[in-house]
């Protein structure tokens, strides 16, 4: 192979050991026993090396050209080959300029994009440009986040080639560097198996499910939407909480400014304002007459106080008749708001715990400096640490007894969620006993006492946290949630 058909991605040394890089053996990997590496982004340049090789010993084109073409099909080999056999003209067809035309064989002229009389390179579709022209575009596409760069030309729709990209750019190696970067992001964005860390490593999973993994800095995180660890409720479900929760803020914000959405806000909503019927913005009365117009400037919909009608149909006529139809479907509104309170005020509450009991970590720091003292005095290693893991204990299962409630919130009633709730409740009661415990007694100076008192405690509150998510797996293995989502 020729320099000139060099791969891009340049070897990159680093302290990182050996993997078998070809992260297609992945899929064959028994689900019931994960298998979880962390990569840097030298190993994930090595297996896309490993790929383009093997593709372009059949295409019989450059790395660059099987780099592009690799990410048209998902970095998917097989379904590439097949495309490639089933079509004599695919390389063709697929608009890659294979042949640029060579700067040493321009010849100068006006840059149609500048102006200025200088020598003009190009592609194979024949448009060309200054090299300052080439680089400034070159330099926007890739800040814009693109990998796969069409002509300058705005009605031609070649794609450049990346050894052109970096001959054109090659007096910026910092752009070089963003560009080698995207494609690798690219490669990990389509790869199921792959996942990036907030710490910049990469993730690679035996199961492209939703699941936890722990990344080497220590970060856990959700596999599948990369949102901190939300067992037991799935991905789906969570963006709906979120929505809904940004719905309820947005709903509740002219009749509520200046208020957080707590507790006592949605109460006083619930109380002192009723819903516009068009828009269903919350609606404060502010004066004796009856004809209301909603103040949301993309509505401004009048209607009756009392019956909620709109005021064109109404107009200043009696509405003395009962509706129980539309009387129905506002209480029926109301009623969900309430029930979504429910949830949403010990999901927040909780949240809230969680971070409350941060604090509990520095005073661990504290314990730990009289461990020479503890030793001492008899007190085993294995149980002054133990103090640390219960903290972390009750953090974690603090986080899931959060999400249970949006599971719960999402659940429609029946044998299995009455069970949930059991699992929840005795959840709920061991954690808030165990945080009483610690937080009581951390500072104490009898530490022997402590360490009896939390041991238990933090196995039972562990295992507690076992039963309730394997629960929710076996529901989920068996199709026995229903959710009214």
């Amino acid at each position: 192979m020729s320099s000139d058909d060099e791969f891009y991605l340049e070897d990159v040394e680093d302290d990182t050991s050996e993997f078998d890089s070809d992260t297609e053996n992945m899929e064959t990997e028994d689900q019931g026993e994960e298998v979880v590496r962390v990569l840097t982004y030298s190993d994930i340049r090595e297996v896309m090396k490993e790929k383009i090789e093997e593709v372009r010993e059949i295409l019989e084109v450059n790395n660059g050209v099987c780099r592009v073409l690799l990410q048209k099909y998902a970095w998917d080999k097989t379904i590439l080959l097949e495309k490639f056999y089933e079509d004599p003209n695919f390389i063709v067809n697929s608009k890659i300029a294979l042949r640029a035309s060579d700067s040493s064989e321009s010849s100068n002229g006006e840059c149609d994009i500048c102006c200025d009389t200088a020598p003009l390179v190009g592609l194979s579709c024949n448009h060309t440009a200054c090299k300052e022209c080439w680089r400034a575009y070159l330099t926007e596409k890739i800040n814009e986040k693109k990998c796969e760069i069409q002509c300058m030309a705005s009605d031609c729709e070649l794609i450049i080639e990346d050894d052109k990209i970096q001959e054109y750019l090659s007096s910026d190696t910092t752009v070089i560097s963003a560009f080698q970067q995207l494609t690798v992001d690219e490669y990990v964005e389509t790869n199921h198996f792959l996942t990036q860390c907030s710490c910049g490593m990469i993730v690679e999973s035996s199961r492209s499910d939703a699941h936890l993994v722990v990344c080497s800095c220590g970060t856990r995180f959700c596999f599948s939407c990369g949102n901190d660890s939300h067992e037991p409720v799935n991905c789906r479900l969570l963006k709906l909480w979120e929505k809904k929760c940004v719905g309820v803020k947005n709903k509740t914000s002219a009749a509520a400014d200046g208020y957080s959405s707590d507790k006592e806000t949605f109460n006083w909503i619930l109380s002192n304002t009723k819903d516009c019927p068009k828009c269903v913005t919350s609606i404060e009365k502010n004066g004796g007459c009856n004809r209301i117009t909603c103040r949301s400037k993309t509505c401004r919909f009048e209607f009756c106080w009392l019956c909620m009608r709109e005021w064109s149909a109404h107009g200043y006529s009696s509405c003395n008749t009962f509706n129980a139809k539309d009387e129905k479907n506002r209480v029926d509104s109301r009623a969900e708001l309430h029930r979504f309170l429910f949830f949403y005020n010990r999901f927040k509450s909780h949240e809230q715990s969680l971070e409350l009991e941060k604090k509990l970590f520095q005073l661990v720091k504290t314990v730990n400096v009289k461990m020479e003292e503890m030793q001492q005095k008899g007190i085993c290693w294995a149980d002054v640490l133990f103090l640390r893991k219960s903290v972390d204990i009750l953090s974690e299962c603090r986080q899931t007894l959060m999400f249970t409630y949006i599971f719960a919130f999402y659940l429609e009633r029946n044998n299995q969620a009455i069970m949930f709730d059991g699992n929840q409740k005795d959840l709920e009661m061991a954690v808030e006993q165990l945080s009483g415990l610690l937080e009581q007694e951390m500072e104490t100076n009898d530490l022997r006492v402590l360490i009896q008192k939390t041991q238990d405690k933090s196995r039972y509150v562990e295992y507690r946290r076992k039963v309730l998510l394997d629960h929710c797996t076996e529901g989920m293995e068996q199709d026995a949630w229903v959710y009214n989502a």
